[in-house]
């Protein structure tokens, strides 16, 4: 049988820093103002994140919690047989079409320049956030403080620097 159809145990927090700094350094050499350059790419980012977490799904990887919902999936990797969340396509939908969607409309609606990072941020924080309470918490980590996962604690730092961002570049025009 098939196993596996690509890469597995992508992290997006922790690569999203390593990018992050990446174009940081990049921009600086060109010249480029990182504020000008996430207002123009960012809208297309969460259009990444569809296409990975259907890879996600086809994958059987990053399953949901136990469910008896009539959509509950079974994970051929998952050992306990049990129905699950397909939370692979909460997240594609979520943080993938209904981000990009909402970016998307903002983009001509400038209020202020570098205003598309804050938003993203945001955006992708609250859907995170809110798909985790389906998706399986690491087996390593568990939940932490008895009732929220990592990626639920790595989602509230990045949307207290979303606000920090964002009132950062609507006081300073940068």
């Amino acid at each position: 049988g098939l196993h596996s159809t690509g890469i597995s145990g992508m992290s997006f927090h922790g690569g999203g820093v390593g990018v992050f700094v990446a174009s940081l350094w990049y921009l600086r050499r060109k010249g480029v103002r990182f504020v000008d350059f996430a207002d123009f790419i960012v809208p297309c980012i969460p259009l990444g994140y569809t296409f990975g977490r259907i890879g996600n799904f086809i994958n059987g990887e990053l399953y949901g919690r136990v469910t008896t919902s009539p959509w509950g999936m079974y994970f051929p990797m998952d050992p306990s047989g049990s129905l699950r969340h397909p939370s692979q396509l909460y997240e594609a939908m979520l943080e993938g079409v209904v981000l990009f969607a909402v970016l998307w409309a903002l983009r001509r609606k400038e209020a202020f320049r570098g205003m598309m990072l804050p938003i993203y941020l945001g955006g992708y924080a609250a859907a995170r956030f809110i798909v985790e309470f389906f998706r399986q918490p690491d087996s390593h980590l568990g939940l932490i403080a008895g009732f929220l996962s990592m990626g639920q604690l790595l989602s509230i730092g990045m949307a207290l620097i979303a606000i920090a961002a964002g009132v950062y570049l609507r006081r300073n025009g940068k």
